[in-house]
């Protein structure tokens, strides 16, 4: 029997993360995306096969315990980049499917929609200034320059935190993705886009 823990995202609760176990994947994300009351399916945001998913849940539980919403519910206010850094010290085998689990393509179309409403980020709503460098959460020397309030300069050319994930994820770390969140994947000050957006909306200071 195969053991599975996988991170679960949503683009309706993009501040919010679900770690658990599984024994049967597309099963279980099918069955989280019909009974959960979120109007989209989750999606997969990374799984893989270990040898003992209860234990390695266990302490991805524990470990992350301070960020966990509910204590009776698998949801932490995180950004899955943390948890994932961690997974992969134990992973045997990275299954994270190419393609979401949807019932349909208006499904599928539901879940782009949302996807690209979380995508409007600016630089200037979380205080970052033009001319400041980001560096990528999965490889800090590898870099880009923000040149305006939505854009950034990514290997020469000007474009977009989204597209510059993309091109990133998919060449060089094996995905095959149409979509991502941006935010998700730059660190500026020591925090990722994501984390600082969060922190900003819920008036927190860096210093707290």
């Amino acid at each position: 029997m195969t053991e599975i823990v996988y991170i679960l995202t949503n683009p309706v609760i993009p501040d919010l993360v679900k770690i658990g176990k599984t024994t049967n994947l597309e099963e279980r994300v099918r069955s989280l995306s019909s009974h959960s009351g979120v109007p989209v399916p989750f999606e997969v945001y990374y799984a893989c096969v270990v040898s003992d998913s209860s234990k390695v849940e266990k302490h991805l539980h524990d470990g992350f315990g301070d960020h966990r919403v509910n204590p009776k519910r698998e949801f932490f206010r995180i950004n899955p980049e943390r948890v994932l850094s961690i997974l992969k010290l134990v992973e045997i085998q990275n299954i994270t499917p190419n393609s979401d689990f949807v019932e349909d393509q208006e499904e599928q179309q539901s879940l782009n929609k949302e996807r690209g409403r979380r995508s409007n980020f600016t630089f200037s709503s979380v205080g970052i200034p033009v001319g400041s460098i980001l560096h990528f959460v999965r490889d800090e020397t590898v870099t880009v320059k923000v040149v305006d309030d939505r854009n950034v300069e990514f290997e020469g050319e000007v474009t977009s935190l989204t597209q510059s994930s993309l091109i990133l994820l998919n060449r060089d770390h094996g995905w095959n993705s149409s979509s991502v969140t941006g935010p998700r994947y730059w660190v500026f000050e020591n925090e990722t886009l994501s984390e600082r957006r969060l922190r900003l909306e819920n008036g927190v200071s860096q210093e707290s």
